[in-house]
């Protein structure tokens, strides 16, 4: 079975790659600690309404110290739109805090390293060591668990779990690319409700398909 789902994963990864040559994070950030606060605002909302938001946010706190000494308050106002604003923006100080306060100010490029820090969890810090530091990143957000268990690759939705099936099979130089091209491919063509089966480019090879 797994050297079943390595031969599909090689296909797959040669066919997304060919219909999304260029793809990045699609959240939109200048230093790193923004990349991290934009992607605590990404849980359970889109990146096009974080996109939105993050511009006065990080014209208001323009570094990891001044986030660190933010009015917490201030923080749920600017963020509000996100969703979970409170739990949210106390994340946001609270993490800026301890990479003030632990590690030297600087955005930590270690996945264990990163969890420790208030509201980052593993999808988080792959996406960080993915993104920032070109590590092997497996980054399991709501689409890539979609995908994978419609394409076969995964059969859970725990994110944990999926991203250590996605180990066994995805090489770790086209971990991230193939992550993302899952993300742009669920957003436009496999969507959740409504999936446009028969303009898949991964109809041929898909178990899910329909049409």
């Amino acid at each position: 079975m797994r050297r079943d789902r390595k031969k599909a994963s090689a296909e797959m990864i040669r066919l997304l790659a060919e219909e999304y040559p260029d793809v990045k994070c699609a959240l939109i950030y200048n230093q790193p600690h923004e990349l991290l606060i934009a992607t605590r605002l990404s849980a359970q909302c889109t990146d096009k309404r974080v996109n939105m938001v993050t511009p006065a946010l990080f014209e208001r706190f323009k570094s990891i110290d001044e986030f660190a000494e933010a009015d917490v308050h201030e923080v749920e106002d600017l963020v509000r739109t996100c969703g979970l604003f409170k739990t949210k923006a106390q994340d946001i100080v609270s993490m800026c805090v301890m990479l003030r306060d632990v590690y030297g100010g600087k955005v930590p490029d270690s996945i264990d390293v990163l969890t420790k820090l208030p509201g980052v969890g593993r999808k988080t810090a792959n996406l960080i060591v993915g993104d920032l530091y070109g590590q092997p990143a497996y980054v399991c957000d709501t689409h890539v668990i979609r995908l994978t268990n419609r394409l076969g690759l995964s059969d859970t939705k725990d994110a944990g779990k999926v991203e250590k099936q996605l180990r066994e099979v995805i090489p770790p130089e086209e971990s991230l690319k193939f992550c993302h091209r899952l993300v742009h491919h669920g957003r436009g063509v496999c969507s959740a409700q409504s999936p446009k089966c028969t303009e898949c480019v991964l109809n041929g090879i898909c178990r899910y398909k329909k049409g």
